[in-house]
């Protein structure tokens, strides 16, 4: 049986769920988890910078661990090196393509 444990105050949630827990998260939700407008996510999601499954229009979004963290990044690279908006898919792109080099050269290291 799994124990969930949920701490909250005004101002913060907390919840602490097993590690094997597949976390999915709604568009909001998303948004609130990375302090982002909605409308911010629905654009990053229409443009294909979190992947060609939530480029969509007609879906609704859902993000799990792994888009959080690329938002995240994108928003490092916006709001702190000062990368625009045209330059966002093509530095998504060339960071998705390094991350599966990286992939392919510890297979052919390590068979």
């Amino acid at each position: 049986m799994n124990n969930f444990i949920l701490l909250s105050n005004s101002t913060l949630t907390l919840v602490c769920v097993p590690s094997h827990a597949a976390g999915t998260y709604s568009l909001d939700s998303a948004a609130r988890l990375l302090d982002v407008h909605p409308n911010l996510l629905r654009y990053y999601c229409l443009r294909g910078l979190l992947g060609e499954v939530r480029a969509d229009a007609k879906a609704e979004p859902s993000f799990d661990e792994t888009a959080l963290e690329e938002v995240r990044q994108i928003e490092h690279y916006r709001r702190n090196l000062g990368v625009t908006r045209r330059g966002l898919p093509l530095l998504c792109e060339l960071r998705r393509e390094g991350d599966r080099q990286q992939i392919e050269l510890r297979f052919l290291r390590h068979p």
